[in-house]
């Protein structure tokens, strides 16, 4: 049994001052497998008053001193990887191929922004006037448990490259993970009060960090709901912040894909981390002309995407987070039947074989419209809409029918036409025929989806204030 008693403030592990318990499930097993005592409002104010102290001094820091500190935290990460691993297939259920992937990630990401800092300069000439880049202040970062250590290292990458000082506030619903992270974070040796980590509830701790007169800068992962909340609260004084929020991504496969790569890479897109991401790519769009040959192929490359114990290498849809996540996606496959859509594949209830744990069906409705919740609302699990069009033209109109604009994909055998539908589609990120990760570009959301970019240049630009210097 897990027993996380701690948060970190000022350097060093230490006993919150809340008395609240919270349980720590396997979603797997539906066993409880430990408790995290949870911080509160004093809490979080020790912790800016921390980062408060240490923002003069580290402000200051020279860039080669900022990247020395980057690369100290990747090899910190990178020295407790399969502790990592370990933590997030027991904590959160993730299959083994979203945590290959999320495991070195979460420490390359300082490698990354160490790349970034070394040719940016802080200081250029615009005519008469010297511009400079400052760091913002004290930043808070508000992190999700969907990728729970990839999301505070990204977002502390940016803060430490910037020169600003963080508080970060995880779920606590991660808190086994949180406590692995920070033990790395903590083996790099910053300075005192450059990071702070507090665990607690966000209508507590999150609300108390995001309206605080001494934060400057809030950057914030999860539901547009509440980022909506957060963004307002923001306003009152007048906060920098980054919201990267929901998603209904479109795949849309022209009539000239070819299928042996499309097919699987939107149900990859559509099912990734267990459809518990906010990029996944829920929304099918396929030609009328190919639509039978389509759904064909996918009720058929459907079978390849095993649910089960993520410790089985051969899984690639794990359980739901909760018993609330497992409930809220099993009512949107009752919504979907209700409105008129058809199973294509899945359904209701628990996969064949699998008696506990959070485990839904990966599940694909036809006969979609976009007018319908399914397709237009975010599930947050493997649930997918297929959705005929006619032409191009109707195939980009239904893509931007959306409330979001965070990520969609491509499919087509010719590139440049592949890229004249890419420069219609309303979204921060489009991926032309399933390409690869590129670690230094832009993140972020058109729309619901959210503002402000993470990643690369211009995530480090997100924590930074310009000022012009005349005469």
């Amino acid at each position: 049994m897990h027993i996380i008693d701690r948060i970190y403030i000022d350097g060093a592990f230490v006993e919150p001052h809340g008395d609240q318990w919270a349980p720590l499930f396997n979603p797997a097993t539906e066993e409880q497998i430990g408790t995290v005592r949870l911080a509160d409002t004093h809490d979080a104010d020790r912790a800016v008053a921390a980062a408060k102290r240490a923002f003069p001094a580290f402000s200051s820091t020279p860039k080669e001193e900022r990247i020395d500190m980057l690369h100290r935290l990747h090899a910190a990460v990178a020295a407790r990887g399969n502790d990592l691993i370990d933590a997030m297939r027991e904590e959160y259920g993730a299959p083994s191929n979203f945590i290959d992937f999320s495991a070195p990630r979460a420490g390359n990401v300082f490698l990354d922004m160490a790349k970034t800092l070394e040719s940016y300069d802080f200081r250029r000439r615009i005519g008469t006037a010297e511009v400079e880049m400052r760091p913002s202040g004290v930043a808070v970062a508000i992190t999700p448990w969907n990728s729970n250590y990839g999301f505070i290292c990204g977002k502390l990458s940016a803060a430490i490259a910037a020169g600003a000082t963080m508080v970060i506030k995880p779920s606590e619903m991660s808190a086994i993970q949180t406590r692995v992270i920070t033990e790395c974070l903590h083996v790099a040796g910053l300075p005192e009060g450059v990071f702070n980590i507090v665990t607690g509830d966000g209508a507590v701790v999150g609300s108390a960090l995001t309206a605080h007169r001494d934060v400057s800068k809030i950057t914030f992962t999860g539901s547009t709901a509440t980022g909506r909340t957060i963004v307002r609260t923001a306003a009152e004084t007048m906060k920098r912040v980054t919201m990267e929020l929901g998603g209904k991504s479109p795949s849309i496969i022209l009539d000239d894909a070819d299928l042996d790569v499309a097919v699987p890479q939107v149900l990859a897109a559509g099912f990734l981390n267990s459809g518990q991401a906010c990029i996944a790519g829920t929304r099918i769009l396929a030609p009328e002309s190919r639509f039978k040959e389509i759904e064909a192929r996918l009720r058929e490359a459907v079978k390849d995407f095993k649910v089960g114990d993520p410790k089985d290498k051969g899984v690639r849809i794990g359980p739901m987070v909760s018993q609330k996540q497992w409930d809220r996606v099993q009512s949107y496959i009752r919504l979907g039947q209700e409105e008129g859509a058809s199973l294509l594949a899945g359904g209701e209830g628990r996969p064949e074989g699998l008696s506990r744990g959070w485990f839904v069906r990966p599940t694909i409705f036809t006969g979609v419209n976009n007018d319908m919740r399914i397709a237009r609302e975010e599930i947050f699990g493997p649930v997918l809409s297929l959705i005929p069009y006619r032409d191009e033209e109707e195939a980009i109109r239904i893509a931007n029918d959306t409330d979001y604009g965070l990520q969609a994909q491509v499919f087509s055998s010719d590139i440049t036409r592949a890229r004249h539908v890419a420069d219609r589609v309303e979204a921060g990120r489009v991926i032309l025929n399933a390409a690869p990760h590129e670690p230094l570009a832009p993140f972020g959301g058109f729309k619901q989806s959210g503002f402000g970019r993470e990643f690369g240049v211009f995530g480090l630009e997100a924590f930074l204030e310009t000022r012009a210097v005349l005469g």
